[in-house]
């Protein structure tokens, strides 16, 4: 089983220990998008829709999952996250979320990243489903990670 990270010898699952890496000053850029009908994104972006404010209370509940997402992921490190940005735009067909996610640590924030946007898209769902059950989440990937000892990397 070598060369596996997450991976002991005996085959048993473990952190990857970081103590040895130095800290540095690391950030993640993630995005995902919601489809919805025309009706549930007017309501969306007009603020008439029943259960309040969509965008604000995605928008929080992004930046808490962020933090928790070493509770919400096994063998993820709790991070001290200095910043976390969750950018939500509603169009005509839906809401596009981009977050972005700051530390200054032993590793990455690139899943800190990607769980503040499958948050924000889950929570506009949930508050938008009484207009439109066939909502669909998709595109959630990463766009940018730099810091570390790995070079910069930028989505093509």
């Amino acid at each position: 089983m070598s060369g596996l990270t997450h991976i002991d010898e005996s085959g048993a699952a473990r952190m990857v220990d970081v103590t040895a890496k130095a800290e540095t000053a690391r950030e993640a850029v993630a995005t995902g998008r919601i489809a919805m009908s025309a009706e549930a994104a007017a309501a969306i972006r007009g603020g008439t829709m029943k259960k309040g404010d969509v965008l604000a209370v995605a928008r929080i509940a992004g930046i808490m999952a962020a933090k928790k997402t070493s509770e919400l992921i096994p063998l993820c490190h709790p991070i001290p996250i200095t910043g976390v940005t969750l950018d939500l735009t509603a169009d005509e067909a839906g809401v596009t979320a981009t977050a972005t996610v700051k530390t200054a640590g032993q590793t990455g924030v690139e899943m800190e990243a990607l769980t503040a946007v499958s948050t924000a898209l889950l929570t506009v769902y949930d508050m938008a489903k009484a207009m439109d059950r066939g909502m669909t989440i998709d595109g959630i990937r990463l766009l940018a990670k730099s810091g570390g000892r790995s070079e910069d990397w930028r989505a093509a």
